[in-house]
């Protein structure tokens, strides 16, 4: 997944009026405003009531849905392998996005979360703020590679 494509996907979506925030490795780039690392996949997180529409905007670009559905987070996936992997949040009134995990439970990104800006490949974004990036990298077993971005983002928070 690189940073053209990666533009590309939000352009598609923002032109139709869907907002989406980058989370995960290229939301940690986005918020430095560079790329620090090769990356398999975009995440995004986008309003839930979105999601058959991005499905659709996406097949045109050529990605099949090949994992999940709404409510629940899905993956689309083009012919060369790269992957698009939707989180659909609905906001509640506090402005947290409340996301439905796949075994049922739900989790919330805080509001604040929401307010996240960076660059790819010199464009402006939406992403997940630096605060919420750590807090979501807190939900799973980390690699080498998300202390390494959790590494930069705290020196990124400090600066």
């Amino acid at each position: 997944m690189d940073a053209q494509t990666v533009v590309a996907i939000i352009g598609l979506l923002e032109r139709d009026a869907i907002a989406v925030w980058i989370d995960g490795g290229w939301g940690v780039d986005a918020l430095v405003g560079r790329e620090l690392r090769e990356h398999d996949d975009l995440d995004l997180v986008a309003e839930l009531r979105h999601s058959k529409r991005i499905v659709e905007l996406l097949n045109g670009l050529g990605y099949e849905l090949v994992d999940g559905r709404a409510p629940k987070s899905f993956v689309l996936v083009d012919a060369p392998g790269r992957q698009v992997d939707v989180h659909p949040v609905a906001f509640d009134v506090e402005g947290g996005g409340v996301y439905e995990m796949r075994d049922g439970n739900t989790w919330t990104y805080p509001g604040q979360g929401f307010t996240g800006r960076g660059t790819v490949a010199g464009r402006p974004v939406r992403c997940l703020s630096p605060e919420v990036q750590l807090l979501v990298h807190a939900g799973y077993e980390l690699t080498d590679k998300d202390y390494e971005e959790l590494r930069i983002l705290r020196e990124e928070l400090s600066a």
